[in-house]
């Protein structure tokens, strides 16, 4: 008897421990699917081939353009955030949002994210269909890269906006402060940068997109088409556009081949940097001709100094084959004729790998 009592003992202390156990394993598991449920992770590489014979030198090269990664995490029904980083160059993104309304009527972020001047700025690489991404002037006065005075910063920054949709969609709307310095850097000086975006969609498949910029910048180099303006000095920086962009029908994800859109984007665009006054114009086309192929053609125009010669014209013609959903291999030639250097060819071809 004694025997029997000490054996259904162990069997009972023995049960006990696995069944707490197997509860352990299961809130771990729990925990571990929630944290996962709440985490997406997306990515994109570009790279390729190009030649050009700018200043009359002939040059080639394969290179890597970008290779992103990023994690955004749910961590509640409002509250996300949201980590980018391009290890071709460096860390571009992090910031947190937060809904403040039920409906999408109001949202905050704070943090370092892309700044809302331009209608091409805030749209992906991976959708933007040349393979030098934004236009020669949304290129230099959002940020992007080719201005010395502020540097090249991916057209990012570093403050907090409020943002939002309105009357179902056909209203959205931006409005941030940000330190007008670029990603990754302290501001230069006590001033602060105001960005305001406007973007009516009245109806199906056309967008009309106004922004402006106000604010004084903190030069870190100089610039031959604005000799005033020397490093360390704080100089006035204003900014405004208007375009629009009208597609048919909407991309869909599921049928890349079949389901692509004709697109038409245009935009004029207006800088002031202390004295000077820079604009600039384009108009890109994307036009599908059969499954998986597109035809692209670009126009796009900017004048740095409009009291110097120092404008410059694009014309871009070219191809692209979507092999996968967010996959690619595009092919373009770029005409470019410059009154401040020698006139200039440009030969890309591209592979795009996205998830």
């Amino acid at each position: 008897m004694r025997k029997l009592l000490l054996t259904l003992t162990a069997i009972t202390f023995a049960t006990t421990m696995a069944m707490a156990q197997q509860k352990e394993d299961k809130t771990e598991l729990d925990w571990l699917k929630d944290l996962t449920s709440r985490i997406t992770l997306n990515g994109y590489a570009q790279g390729g081939y190009s030649w050009n014979d700018m200043n009359g030198k002939d040059r080639n090269d394969f290179n890597l353009k970008r290779s992103l990664l990023w994690a955004k995490a749910r961590i509640t029904d409002r509250w996300s955030f949201l980590f980018m980083h391009d290890f071709s160059s460096e860390v571009q993104e992090y910031y947190v949002d937060y809904r403040v309304t039920k409906n999408n009527a109001l949202s905050v972020r704070v943090g370092q994210f892309k700044n809302s001047y331009s209608l091409e700025n805030p749209l992906s690489p991976v959708t933007l269909e040349l393979i030098d991404v934004c236009s020669q002037s949304v290129t230099v006065l959002s940020g992007c890269a080719l201005d010395p005075l502020y540097g090249t910063n991916y057209g990012r920054d570093l403050g907090m906006k409020v943002f939002g949709e309105l009357c179902n969609g056909v209203l959205n709307y931006e409005l941030a402060l940000m330190n007008g310095q670029g990603i990754n850097t302290r501001d230069g000086n006590n001033n602060k940068d105001v960005i305001a975006r406007l973007d009516v969609r009245p109806v199906e498949g056309l967008r009309i997109v106004v922004s402006g910029q106000k604010g004084k910048g903190h030069a870190i180099g100089e610039a031959e088409w604005n000799p005033d303006i020397k490093e360390g000095d704080d100089y006035r920086r204003d900014r405004f556009s208007a375009g629009a962009e009208y597609k048919v029908g909407s991309y869909a994800a599921g049928k890349y081949k079949e389901a692509r859109p004709l697109s038409l984007r245009g935009e004029y665009l207006n800088g002031k940097d202390g004295n000077v006054t820079s604009q600039g114009a384009y108009l890109t086309a994307c036009v599908p001709v059969t499954q998986g192929m597109d035809i692209i053609a670009s126009g796009d125009w900017f004048d740095r100094n409009t009291r110097m010669k120092y404008d410059q014209t694009q014309v871009t013609a070219g191809i692209q084959y979507w092999f996968y959903k967010k996959c690619r291999l595009q092919v373009q030639y770029t005409r470019t004729w410059s009154q401040y250097q020698k006139d200039y060819n440009n030969l890309q071809a591209q592979l795009q790998v996205a998830f």
